[in-house]
């Protein structure tokens, strides 16, 4: 028998440690395909160095875009040590501002963090190094 579930609200910001980013293809007058490995380090309710992320990125003609991409996070979350997937998705307009929505994957939770359920967002305007974070979550 389980107990109940813990649930929380987690703040904080991450900063891109290292961003190495190689074109895909290109279509002439048209649309950009690119391959990024980052690392991010989180800090707040959700502390984590060193996080393996992988993004696929769009860039359009009008100098907009968006992203997917899936995060390894290994650190804590709320007091508690683990590592759980990130999948991500996002925008980035022409003002180089990124909006990104991004859940956990199901069943990737390991640890403390085993059965981690939950989503969270972040605005990240251009030139901004730490950039502040939203995240529910729910473990049960």
């Amino acid at each position: 028998m389980t107990g109940p579930a813990t649930t929380g609200h987690a703040t904080g910001t991450f900063t891109f440690t290292d961003w190495q980013e190689k074109p895909v293809g290109e279509a002439e007058g048209g649309a950009k395909l690119a391959h990024a490995t980052v690392t991010n380090g989180y800090s707040g309710a959700l502390e984590a160095s060193g996080t393996a992320c992988q993004y696929a990125i769009v860039y359009l003609p009008d100098k907009t875009g968006g992203f997917t991409g899936h995060e390894l996070v290994d650190g804590r979350l709320g007091g508690r040590r683990g590592s759980f997937v990130l999948a991500q998705h996002g925008t980035f307009g022409e003002d180089g501002t990124v909006r990104c929505a991004f859940e956990v994957v199901p069943g990737s939770g390991t640890g403390e963090l085993s059965g981690l359920t939950g989503a969270g967002s972040f605005t990240a305007p251009q030139g901004v190094k730490a950039v502040p974070y939203a995240f529910d979550y729910a473990l049960g």
